[in-house]
């Protein structure tokens, strides 16, 4: 089957959202228990520590989320992810290879610099869609009661939307916050994944092979998680639930209250669980991506 280069576009541009859109979907079903242990400890300050539900670790906060939530709430806030997910990650691959052509300034082939600045507009664009959906989120997961009686996404969206409208204030609070979280973590992790896999040699084998995309994949993802976390703490501050005694109001306003009240380590509050949730989370995208890549790029000559 041939294709003329209105053909080719549609092509490459159905395999990147396919491939995407796939990765995003399994990696948010197989790690969501993660980030919203990650959003517990960003929203929890000191002031909270005699509550007997405060969280002293990963173990205690899963632990007293079972016994006062039950096992379904470890799956709090996963519907708008998975309603974003395909989409949001089909744009993430999308836009980044789209980026990539930009960035080539003028060479043959892309750079580690391409990879990075690619990254960081990607991100740009992702966080630009998902923020509304991580608003809704952020509410859900900061909501302790049992699963039974916490209110369903459809409530909290009509309740943001009623109370707030869908402006700065409403469905896009945080919006600065999460463009510079998602654009910083992918500016690193697409640069870093990419430019490190090009220079490992190629392995025979191909269970070698895949455990390598996947320890790539996974340092690419953890350490991006270490660069961007003030910033997603922050996010979370701001979407979260604010009373009359602290208000976050942006997010440099944000970073310096939590740093003034809480000191620099609570900048960095929920950075094992992110850790835990995009390490592998950041593995299971890029090696997902890959593979389904290759399988809709067969799928096609077919």
């Amino acid at each position: 089957m041939t294709y003329g280069t209105k053909d080719s576009i549609l092509k490459e541009a159905a395999i990147q959202i396919g491939a995407g859109g796939s990765a995003g979907f399994i990696e948010v079903c197989i790690m969501h228990p993660m980030d919203l242990v990650k959003t517990r400890f960003q929203f929890q300050v000191k002031t909270t520590k005699a509550d007997p539900l405060y969280y002293t670790g990963i173990y205690d906060c899963m632990t007293k989320m079972y016994k006062t939530e039950g096992l379904p709430a470890f799956w709090k806030g996963i519907l708008p992810p998975i309603i974003v997910e395909t989409p949001k990650r089909a744009v993430k691959f999308f836009t980044f290879e789209q980026y990539k052509r930009f960035f080539l300034f003028g060479a043959s082939t892309p750079s580690p610099l391409t990879f990075s600045c690619a990254g960081f507009f990607a991100g740009v664009t992702e966080a630009i869609l998902v923020n509304p959906f991580e608003m809704i989120k952020v509410n859900l997961q900061t909501n302790r009661k049992h699963i039974k009686e916490s209110p369903s996404t459809y409530t909290v969206t009509k309740e943001i939307i009623s109370k707030h409208g869908f402006g700065l204030n409403g469905l896009n609070k945080g919006l600065t916050a999460t463009i510079l979280r998602n654009s910083i973590f992918n500016a690193f992790y697409f640069g870093f994944y990419h430019s490190v896999k090009r220079c490992v040699p190629v392995k025979k084998t191909p269970w070698l092979e895949f455990l390598t995309q996947i320890f790539i994949g996974f340092l690419s993802g953890t350490i991006g998680s270490c660069l961007n976390i003030p910033f997603d703490v922050a996010k979370t501050r701001i979407q979260g639930p604010q009373d009359s005694t602290q208000q976050y109001k942006g997010t440099l306003n944000a970073i310096h209250i939590i740093y003034k009240n809480e000191g620099f380590r609570a900048l960095y509050k929920g950075l094992v669980p992110k850790i835990l949730r995009l390490g592998p989370g950041g593995a299971i995208m890029l090696v997902v991506y890959d593979h389904m890549s290759v399988f809709l790029t067969n799928k096609f000559k077919d």
